[in-house]
């Protein structure tokens, strides 16, 4: 009885190399686990023992797998199946075409059935897919000797797919205190907007934003900006992105004292992303409009938008974020400049 159970244990244990994936490295070690992906310069290797192991795709020898696997050439030609070396190549076992041999040193691309079907998603997203969305509230009360309430929210949200980005933001801050049993409102500012960029080359993109704004303290119901431009991608890659955006605007102000002004300025500004390690973003981004109008030609207006966001769990973060406005020729009353800082506890999904 003990031989049987040692010989099927053993069975079990062949059946378990024989199911994982296994890389030869040039130096002569062998890893075993589930091939990932490669984008033709690393191939991900996903362990029991060590997790996901990233390795130099110069330096493997040999391939083989139990199950499917996607190639991609430099020529675009996709060949599925499982894969053997031989030689200086790959050799995909394809379900209609046969045998395809793919040189090692030709493979642009390499994706896992799962990473295959992510990708062909991201080709024809949902409307609804791929959000990622971040929020805080913050609140302060006091009453007694002190009468204050303090009300604060800041919101990012971004989607990107191949072939656009659509973004939003939005932050407000109210703030009212009582002395001697009369209110008044010391701060009550809205700030909020969107951009959607289209991509017409790899770098480059088109681009349209609608920004608004109501500040009560200035006398402001509402300002809209809307834009139209061109971006360029002078950074791009996983972890920091740096856009450079140049276009035209229009704005209208109308304010609570009967006064309105129409505008027509230049839109100048940057966008820049950058991911610490893991768990921590930085995005910011700022916009200058230089305005064109007769009446008001060499004054200009400046927007500053910041979020830094740290993972605590999937779902829950701390997130700070800051949102300035500078005006070059305010009404007369008012101040130029107005800060919005928000931050605590924030609720991020993503869709």
């Amino acid at each position: 009885m003990k031989k049987m159970l040692c010989a099927i244990a053993a069975l079990l244990c062949v059946a378990f190399v024989a199911s994982a994936d296994t890389v030869i490295l040039k130096n002569g070690d062998h890893l075993t686990g589930t091939i990932v992906k490669s984008d033709g310069k690393v191939l991900t290797l996903k362990t029991d023992f060590a997790g996901d192991i990233n390795i130099d795709w110069t330096k493997v020898q040999e391939l083989a797998t139990d199950k499917p696997l996607y190639i991609v050439t430099p020529e675009k030609q996709v060949v599925s199946g499982t894969v053997t070396t031989q030689g200086p190549d790959l050799v995909v076992a394809t379900a209609n075409a046969g045998s395809v041999h793919v040189p090692i040193s030709n493979v642009s691309l390499v994706r896992s059935e799962s990473e295959q079907s992510a990708y062909e998603h991201s080709l024809h997203p949902g409307l609804l897919d791929d959000w990622n969305v971040g929020a805080n509230v913050g609140f302060a009360l006091a009453r007694g000797n002190s009468d204050t309430t303090n009300l604060s929210i800041g919101f990012t949200s971004v989607r990107t797919t191949l072939r656009d980005k659509l973004s939003a933001y939005a932050s407000s801050i109210y703030a009212q205190s009582s002395v001697a049993g009369v209110s008044s409102v010391t701060a009550d500012d809205v700030r909020g907007g969107a951009r959607y960029d289209r991509n017409i080359a790899s770098r480059a993109f088109v681009f349209g934003s609608g920004d608004f704004e109501y500040n009560s303290p200035q006398d402001l119901d509402l300002r809209s900006i809307y834009t139209l431009g061109l971006g360029f991608k002078a950074i791009k890659s996983d972890t920091t992105s740096l856009d450079l955006l140049a276009g035209a605007n229009y704005t209208r102000e109308a304010y609570s004292t009967g006064m309105d002004r129409n505008i027509a300025g230049l839109t100048l500004g940057e966008d820049f992303m950058h991911k610490f390690g893991k768990s921590t973003m930085l995005t910011e981004q700022m916009l200058v409009y230089p305005e064109l109008s007769d009446s008001l030609e060499g004054q200009y207006r400046l927007a500053f938008d910041m979020a830094v966001t740290t993972k605590i769990s999937k779902w829950l973060g701390w997130q700070t974020t800051a949102s300035d406005r500078y005006l070059s020729n305010p009404i007369p009353g008012t101040k130029s400049n107005d800060l919005i800082l928000t931050t605590g506890l924030t609720v991020a999904f993503t869709h």
